[in-house]
């Protein structure tokens, strides 16, 4: 493992760094079109969709160097790119199991933010346990009928197409029979109903499908396969690229630092309390650790090494540090939480770019889905020991 930056990474970071200086917006982003013409900036800069080969619009960079754009971004504070689950799930899953047709139509219309995407696969009785999903597909001519509910779903109302998960045999095994397609979410059947949450706002909602016909020529992988494309794009979306959100960790701290410096406890300054001292000290060697961790699984895809179960470990891990850390900022700001002079904490940690109210109390009620999206917390440590620790699975009861 080599966690140390080439000279190719330094001058990357200069420019980068250089580049955000000059054309970072002043403003957050509110505006659907205005965070779409900001991801189509960072796009013609070439900072979005680095690892993507270069036939599909992409530089065919390693994952440092986008690990590298997404720290500096976090530094700058920087809003993120637009159509996440399009760059992140639906891209990959079709560059690996898409047909040449799929990858023509889809891929730099992804990239350029032009066609945005969602991730269709949490129901209501199926989130953790995806394989109990309930929503069907069957097959009539050259189209497929799909009937179900999603839930969860992320920038579902403005989604121009999903990666569905449905099952289309119902009598086969529960991790077989399942498929994945492209739904067009204008499609006559879809209907998309936001939820409020509660943080008080929408990013998530919940998808009715009423007899959509969606086109045979949209099954991606083959029928009764979908399983395997799952869990590719759910481990495109653990993925081994934190480094960002780990650099994220460090600017809410030092944010959290400068915060308490200036209250004040019992006439002195709140950081002067050894108690707060040493549970901050203990907050700062936990984010190294899941520096040094993110460092480690860029350092094994740069050689192309197999992640196996790895990025769930990193995942459990950082998912339950940023509980922790938000709960204990909270904790110690008290009422002042929901103030912090101002300071776009949750923002800084979510790095969502999705304009919600960012305070030291919205943060800590978003990191609750921080342990759920991507597999709970549960789903994690079910991988890890099946996939890292190698143990011997429960006998099932009778």
């Amino acid at each position: 493992m080599d966690i140390k930056e080439t000279t190719e990474d330094i001058a990357l970071r200069g420019q980068v760094r250089q580049w955000l200086r000059d054309q970072a917006p002043v403003a957050e982003p509110k505006t659907l079109e205005e965070r779409r013409e900001w991801h189509q900036r960072l796009h013609a800069a070439g900072f979005v969709g680095m690892t993507w080969p270069r036939e599909f619009g992409g530089q065919g960079a390693g994952p440092m160097a986008q690990a590298i754009v997404g720290a500096e971004m976090a530094i700058a504070n920087a809003p993120a790119p637009i159509n996440l689950s399009g760059l992140e799930i639906a891209g990959p899953s079709l560059m690996q199991f898409g047909t040449e047709q799929q990858r023509a139509r889809y891929l730099r219309p992804i990239l350029a933010a032009t066609e945005l995407w969602c991730q269709l696969y949490s129901e209501p009785n199926a989130g953790s346990d995806l394989a109990s999903l309930g929503t069907t597909a069957r097959r009539d001519g050259n189209v497929y009928i799909v009937n179900g509910q999603k839930v969860w779903i992320s920038e579902g109302p403005w989604a121009d197409y999903g990666v569905l998960l449905a099952r289309t045999d119902r009598n086969a095994p529960r991790h077989k029979g399942i498929s994945c397609l492209i739904v067009d979410m204008r499609s006559r059947g879809v209907e998309v109903r936001p939820l409020r949450q509660i943080t008080g706002s929408s990013h998530f909602s919940e998808v009715f499908l009423s007899d959509v016909c969606v086109p045979c020529e949209n099954l991606i992988g083959a029928e009764n396969d979908g399983w395997k494309v799952a869990m590719a794009a759910l481990a495109f979306e653990r993925g081994g690229n934190s480094l960002a959100r780990i650099t994220r960790y460090q600017m809410a701290f030092r944010k959290l630092v400068k915060t308490l410096s200036k209250l004040n406890m019992d006439g002195r300054p709140m950081i002067a309390d050894h108690g707060i001292r040493h549970r901050l000290g203990i907050a700062w060697a936990e984010i190294e650790v899941q520096r040094i961790t993110a460092l480690r699984l860029l350092s094994l895809a740069e050689c192309g090494e197999d992640l196996g179960g790895l990025p769930s470990s990193h995942k459990l891990s950082y998912s339950e540090f940023e509980r922790r850390f938000t709960d204990m900022a909270a904790e110690m700001l008290g009422p002042w939480a929901r103030l912090v002079d101002g300071e776009q904490m949750s923002e800084l940690l979510v790095g969502t770019s999705s304009a919600e109210p960012g305070t030291w109390a919205h943060a800590t009620l978003w990191s609750r889905a921080v342990t759920i999206f991507a597999g709970t917390s549960e789903i994690q440590r079910n991988i890890i020991a099946d996939r890292v620790l190698r143990l011997p699975r429960e006998p099932r009861a009778v």
